[in-house]
């Protein structure tokens, strides 16, 4: 009997996990039942890792996480209907962030979709659940049709905007004979630039007096071409939340993620042209009316809808971040001198306005993440949740490489910070990965101890307690709405930590939390430092 033969032989489960591995799958998140435990015939032995999270949103959260922190795409594995409904947040999440996630989901038999026949785990139409969250959903309706459709799925995350991938497979297809041809296929090439738009766009910025460049979230792979051109050209960077360590924060004319204060968008206003590249320049990049461009404005994106938005662009680019960078860099006059007219110390001065402006419930914040960055290594990966800490963090904490501070931007989910942390080492083992999160949020998925605590991650969960939702309070004194559910009861955390088999510790001090910091960065396995606010 021939290797092929046997291929052929094995159920569609089986053959779809080594179909992953193919493709390069080294990691799946999920959780076996009734409807997808063909997919579980198909892990054993098969040498993939399997992670079993607490919950499917935990699943989809660390994906995320490791999606985020290695470039590559995630796997997660689910069942019918529930299965599906809680993994929607964390795509949801994926979608607007551009994650690369594959979620693979069992579905009812063929003959019973959309019947209506009261099926355990039936939902009226699961597949377009699914098309809300994600940039591709399809049920396969054949064995031979689940090959297809992962290699779309792969492709769209090598071709395009990378947004989460869902796949259905009926249980009686998952356990059918895989038939047809199960090979992992070529996958397509980001867009390469246009040569015309390139040298206008080259020219644009070589004869600028204030050069500025947007960094977004969608230029994380185009670090070191976008070091250089902002060198090159003496441009300011305004990175967003997203676009956080692709340029450097210690970069003297970088401005950190500050577009959020008036002066940063007063100062982006300023220039002359504006390259904005991997960035929807969308309401949670600057939580403002609008950005105001006042000379040229260059914009790069794989989605060719950013490219005809609310800021339509002098000169607009369809193409990968990296690709642009670096044909930018090739199209500039050679040995020509530098017309930027943006000093270190004009970059100095509005960091020092944004700062002065801040009030004292913004001010204490920062020295607290002043003390969090200090105990720190360099290379940390940061991952956070919704929480005034973590808010204050998007602008205050320093980043000097890009894929280490994750933060729930676009979709803006509670619950978020742990399991992508979670996710993240598990992805990165080679780096410190701390989470932070508050102490109402942390709740949502606090369950995913557990799995950090099972696998012995030596990860730091750094819980904010200010014993309330601190920002709903802040933003109802703002409308003139009384507090209403904001001061929820808290369970003992340093018991639950315990339970859990968490190292925990208890800051009350300013100067205990570098310490304590310290402490949980040796300890083989996951710790969580409570920072008690109303007592520092």
């Amino acid at each position: 009997m021939t290797a092929h033969a046997q291929t052929l032989e094995r159920p569609v489960g089986g053959a779809l996990v080594q179909l992953l591995k193919d493709y390069g799958v080294d990691t799946v998140f999920g959780i076996p039942g009734v409807h997808n435990n063909e997919l579980y015939r198909g892990l054993l032995n098969s040498g993939l890792r399997h992670v079993l999270p607490r919950h499917e949103q935990g699943a989809g959260f660390m994906a995320d996480g490791y999606a985020r922190a290695t470039g590559r795409p995630a796997v997660c594995f689910t069942i019918t209907g529930p299965g599906l409904a809680n993994i929607m947040t964390p795509l949801g999440q994926a979608y607007s962030d551009s994650v690369p996630l594959l979620t693979i989901s069992s579905a009812l038999d063929l003959k019973d979709l959309g019947q209506g026949f009261g099926r355990l785990h039936e939902i009226t139409d699961q597949r377009a659940a699914a098309c809300t969250v994600t940039g591709f959903a399809a049920t396969a309706t054949s064995p031979a049709a689940v090959p297809q459709l992962v290699a779309r799925a792969f492709n769209s995350f090598h071709s395009a905007r990378p947004r989460p991938a869902y796949v259905e497979i009926p249980i009686d297809v998952l356990a059918a004979p895989a038939s047809g041809d199960w090979r992992a296929r070529a996958l397509g090439a980001l867009p390469d630039p246009e040569a015309a738009a390139v040298e206008e766009a080259a020219r644009l910025l070589s004869e600028a007096e204030r050069p500025m460049v947007v960094v977004g979230g969608g230029a994380i792979g185009a670090s070191a071409p976008l070091r250089k051109l902002v060198k090159r050209l003496g441009a300011a960077s305004l990175p967003t939340i997203a676009g956080k360590g692709v340029i450097p924060d210690s970069d003297p004319l970088c401005t950190g993620a500050n577009l959020v204060a008036p002066e940063a968008r007063d100062f982006l206003a300023s220039a002359d042209v504006v390259l904005a590249i991997g960035t929807e320049l969308a309401e949670t990049d600057h939580y403002s009316a609008g950005l105001t461009f006042g000379g040229a404005l260059i914009r790069v994106d794989l989605d060719p809808h950013k490219l005809a938005d609310r800021y339509p662009a002098d000169v607009a680019i369809l193409a990968d971040a990296k690709a642009v960078a670096c044909a930018i860099l090739d199209a500039l006059p050679k040995g020509g001198a530098v017309r930027s007219k943006i000093t270190a110390d004009e970059v100095a001065d509005l960091a020092r306005a944004i700062t002065a402006s801040e009030d004292p419930a913004w001010a204490f914040r920062r020295g607290v993440l002043k003390e969090i960055r200090s105990a720190l290594p360099d290379d940390a990966i940061v991952a956070t949740d919704m929480t005034q800490l973590a808010y204050g963090g998007n602008q205050a904490f320093p980043v000097e490489q890009p894929r280490s501070w994750l933060h729930p931007v676009g979709f803006g989910t509670l619950g978020y910070g742990l399991p992508v942390a979670i996710g993240a080492k598990i992805g990165r083992p080679d780096r410190p990965v701390v989470a932070i999160a508050g102490d109402y949020g942390f709740q949502y998925t606090l369950n995913e101890l557990a799995v950090a605590a099972e696998l012995e991650l030596p990860l730091v969960v750094i819980l904010w307690n200010s014993q309330s939702l601190g920002a709903i309070i802040d933003d109802m004194d703002r409308k003139g709405i009384g507090h209403i559910a904001t001061h929820p009861r808290n369970p003992d955390f340093q018991m639950l930590a315990k339970a859990y088999g968490c190292r925990p510790f208890q800051v009350t001090t300013m100067a205990g939390i570098g310490e304590s910091l310290a402490a949980a960065l040796t300890h083989q396995g996951p710790s969580l430092v409570e920072i008690d606010a109303g007592s520092l």
